[in-house]
């Protein structure tokens, strides 16, 4: 029996001091990780805000060391380091030793900080703990005040001294401890979105950041707020111009609570090419979003289904749109302050007060219908767009239980699909599928094959081409679906309403190589690249691990008869060349001898045997792996060859064509 260690009232235990926070930082972080590290920063951040928000100081100043050290300067009042003959203890122990002390407390009777970002009186000690070093420096009644920590203890005494000076701030210098988070390296990425976001939704604040690693400072500050950004994100391509609304109010989240306050500042504009919510609470980006979220979801679906139905542009029996169709036309951002929050965790990705969801709520929704009675115009082709997303949504769940039935059905297809052979190998390591050109192929190739691990379907001439169709088109195909249905791995879809089409998994695939065999003629090379093109569309990822190939087919029989040394008679060689150079090489190297050459008349009127040597003995054939290039010089290829570029592939017949001239009846 496993020995078992006593368990009595001295095995309970408590944390003290800083390992509180160092042995548990995913406790008040959220993570022990580069996120929980990431959120150690925004926690001093965040009391500079307030600072700057309260109207002391207009500038914050960050900066990053190559070091992984960080430091934040601020132009406020500076933080009170002082004895505090209240508490009887000094300010610093209060601010950088204790949790849950602060000067945010009493925000409701209007104290100090009445919209505060940093309300928990946890940042400030939780990040000092959690630092190798952390600094302060404070300019504030004609002295300055510095102290030290190290690994959450202080270091030595606070220096006061006297200085001429006028100006009051606080700078806080620290570096992540990696024995508390096992990740300190800060992405330049993470600053820049973060000061971003937080001058938008303070816009009398200037964030400057130094980035000493990549030796480059930004600057990011938003006189017009959360409407100058609805214009940057919105880019001038909206079907209508960004609005503001602000308003504020005063409630309570139970009869039983204390009342309190809030305003709001929403911008919002709509724009079928891009699509966004946020939602940011006493400056905090809601990742989650919670209670402002609902609010706008409520009111737009709401306000714009009453529309609808005023215009009387629903159909008869007709369901009602939903918020994912507003959604697809809907640029948000939303910046609400209150005087109380009720925040998921300390974290603050999401808000939970329902007062603030009620005001918002009926905020909105007054406000759109004004909105909608004054701007007519806008208001008629919101419905329309509206209305279409939804019936584009309807269409694409029908295509997708049609689609999934046809492609993700009964899996025995060698009698579902027509004329697809399949082969005896279960061991997808080896099982390959040819997908070859026409009927004739596909009897020259069936006889040729290892019918083992080698399976084939044909193709019936030139299919659809699908760079150009939509994906009702592209479903209804017959070829292109039983094609689907053998590869096995579903598909991808990448527009807005069809993602989800049918979920594509290449675990399901049923095969090791996917293998094009066309004839080498003009014919051939079209079908080829419609083959291609299929594959890029719908199943791209086939492309990118590599299960793609074409098999080279010869363009030249050439039969050498030659007269052996060490015998009577003669004896016939036969050579099959892929191309004119290979051709003439072998002519020369034969040259004396007397030479038969056949031109290749296509696959279909191949011999077995030759099939089998040139195209699918793994031995002796030739194939060519699809590589994808760069996606955005994929995508250009293809509509360049196959697409609407029509000025593109002009040129480039103008350039290359004779190339091809060779192989063209001009009799």
């Amino acid at each position: 029996m496993a020995k078992t260690r006593e368990y009595n009232n001295e095995s309970i235990s408590s944390l003290k001091g800083a390992e509180r926070v160092r042995l548990r930082p995913g406790v008040i972080f959220g993570s022990d990780g580069i996120e929980g590290c990431q959120h150690s920063f925004f926690e001093i951040l965040s009391n500079s805000i307030d600072e700057a928000r309260e109207g002391y100081g207009d500038i914050i100043e960050i900066k990053r060391y190559k070091d992984a050290s960080l430091e934040i300067r601020d132009h406020g009042r500076g933080i009170p380091l002082d004895y505090n003959q209240k508490e009887g203890r000094y300010n610093w122990e209060l601010v950088y030793c204790e949790l849950y002390a602060g000067g945010k407390y009493n925000t409701l009777a209007g104290e100090n900080y009445e919209y505060s970002l940093g309300l928990n009186g946890l940042g400030a000690c939780a990040t000092q703990y959690a630092s190798e070093y952390f600094e302060v420096e404070v300019i504030r009644d004609g002295y300055r005040y510095a102290l030290s920590f190290s690994k959450g203890e202080v270091s030595g005494e606070l220096i006061k001294e006297p200085i001429r000076s006028k100006k009051t701030g606080t700078v806080q210098k620290w570096k992540p401890d990696r024995d508390v988070f096992t990740d300190i390296e800060i992405p330049a990425e993470y600053f820049v979105t973060t000061l971003r976001q937080q001058a938008v939704v303070n816009s009398g604040i200037r964030f400057v950041f130094e980035d000493e690693l990549n030796s480059v400072t930004e600057e990011f500050y938003y006189p017009e707020g959360v409407l100058g950004y609805i214009k940057e994100i919105d880019e001038g391509k909206g079907f209508t111009l960004p609005v503001v609304i602000e308003g504020s109010g005063k409630g309570r989240d139970r009869q039983d609570k204390p009342e309190y306050k809030i305003k709001l500042s929403l911008a919002f504009a709509f724009n079928n090419e891009i699509n966004r919510l946020e939602y940011y609470h006493n400056s905090s980006f809601l990742e989650h979003g919670g209670s402002p979220d609902k609010a706008v979801r409520n009111a737009f679906t709401s306000e714009i289904d009453k529309l609808i139905k005023q215009r009387g542009k629903y159909k008869a029996d007709e369901s009602k749109i939903t918020f994912g169709d507003v959604q697809d036309s809907l640029i948000v951002v939303s910046s609400s302050f209150s005087t109380q929050t009720s925040y998921e965790n300390q974290t603050k990705k999401s808000i939970s007060n329902k007062f603030i969801q009620e005001f918002m709520t009926d905020f909105l929704k007054h406000k759109l219908e004004v909105y909608f009675i004054e701007n007519k115009a806008d208001a008629d082709k919101l419905v329309d767009q509206i209305l279409a997303n939804k019936r584009s949504r309807e269409s694409a769940e029908k295509q997708r239980i049609n689609i999934k039935k046809k492609l993700m059905g009964n899996m025995d297809l060698a009698g579902k699909v027509k004329k697809f052979v399949d082969c005896r190998s279960k061991d997808l390591s080896e099982r390959e599928l040819y997908i070859v050109e026409g009927d004739s192929a596909l009897g020259s190739c069936k006889q040729g094959r290892d019918a083992n691990f080698q399976a084939i379907i044909p193709v019936r001439g030139k299919i659809l081409n699908c760079l150009k169709a939509d994906y009702e088109s592209i479903f209804k195909n017959e070829i292109i679906t039983d094609l689907l249905r053998v590869l096995g791995c579903g598909v991808e879809i990448h527009t807005k309403h069809n993602k989800d089409l049918s979920a594509f998994d290449l675990e399901s695939l049923r095969w090791n190589k996917i293998v094009i065999c066309t004839d080498a003629d003009v014919d051939g090379f079209q079908i080829r690249t419609l083959i291609l093109t299929m594959l890029y569309r719908l199943v791209p990822t086939l492309i990118e691990e590599g299960k793609v190939f074409i098999a080279e087919s010869p363009l030249f029989e050439i039969t050498v008869t030659v007269k052996p040394k060490d015998r009577k008679g003669s004896e016939e060689l036969t050579f099959f060349a892929y191309n004119e150079k290979e051709k003439a090489d072998i002519v020369r190297e034969h040259k004396g001898a007397r030479i038969s050459i056949q031109r290749s008349k296509g696959l279909g009127e191949n011999e077995p045997e030759m099939m089998w040597i040139t195209t699918m003995n793994p031995e002796t054939r030739r194939l060519v792996q699809v590589i994808p290039e760069d996606a955005d010089k994929t995508l250009l290829k293809f509509d360049m060859l196959l697409g609407d570029d029509l000025a593109s592939r002009k040129k480039h017949i103008e350039e290359f064509g004779y190339l091809y001239l060779q192989d063209l009846d001009l009799d």
